[in-house]
């Protein structure tokens, strides 16, 4: 099967693609660097004929609103009709757990967009949408600091590790399209106050977690249960203690 990666060199890309290639699939893994841009159209034919499936992990360089929109609604009115064209059976993206309660944030309006241009294009598809990652929480950390204070909203929170995102995704490619959503998630529930307070005291970071009820997540106003399932999702093989103790071995 022939499979090409969007965002293939990506922190979810690159794993896909080493997974696909250790299953025995010719996998491309594209990127402007590779010379296919979804953004301009450069290599899209090329790329795309003869393939079977494809799989859009890429992301926009900026999450500024006007500029995250335009990326994922240009990328995507390049790449479905080229993918029209190519004869591709099954297209293949990731979104995010959550993403049409979070309409407050620009990225999840445009993440939005994209889900509607797939569903919306005529080609056999899968949304997968996960949780965050696991890998996000000190990110998430960094942007809600004041001083030696982390204000972080009560909000409920399900990560899921990057490494069983890709498996999810590598098994879906290898799958017939639903055409529809599967939710992923991390094997356990938390509060994001919670969890935070674990990671940070675990790498010894003196900041202290403040919780409070703005019920906000990078500036948006979202619900309490807005970044976990509503209903049945595929749970992650990896929970919080495996993860961190892997990345703690590596730091």
């Amino acid at each position: 099967m022939k499979i090409v990666v969007i965002g293939g060199s990506g922190l979810i890309g690159s794993k896909v693609v080493a997974k696909l290639n250790q299953a025995g699939h010719e996998v491309i893994a594209a990127s402007p660097a590779t010379g296919i841009n979804t953004i301009t159209g450069e290599g899209l034919d090329q790329a795309l004929a003869g393939t079977d499936v494809v799989v859009d992990l890429a992301n926009s360089p900026s999450f500024e609103d006007n500029a995250v929109m335009a990326f994922f609604r240009t990328a995507g009115n390049n790449l479905l009709p080229a993918e029209i064209k190519a004869g591709v059976k099954h297209h293949l993206a990731l979104s995010i757990v959550g993403v049409d309660l979070m309409q407050d944030s620009g990225y999840m309006r445009a993440k939005k967009v994209q889900e509607d241009l797939i569903k919306q294009s005529g080609v056999p598809y899968t949304v997968i949408r996960s949780t965050q990652f696991f890998e996000f929480i000190g990110g998430i950390a960094n942007q809600a600091t004041e001083g030696n204070v982390v204000h972080i909203s009560d909000l409920q929170f399900q990560p899921i590790a990057a490494e069983d995102v890709a498996t999810f995704v590598a098994e879906a490619a290898l799958a017939a399209p639903v055409n529809g959503i599967q939710e992923i998630a991390g094997p356990g529930r938390f509060t994001m106050p919670e969890l935070i307070t674990r990671y940070l005291k675990a790498g010894n970071d003196p900041r202290k977690v403040e919780p409070n009820q703005n019920l906000q997540y990078y500036g948006a106003r979202i619900s309490y249960a807005a970044l976990v399932p509503a209903g049945q999702a595929k749970l992650g093989a990896i929970d919080f203690e495996n993860w961190l103790s892997s990345q703690l071995a590596n730091a």
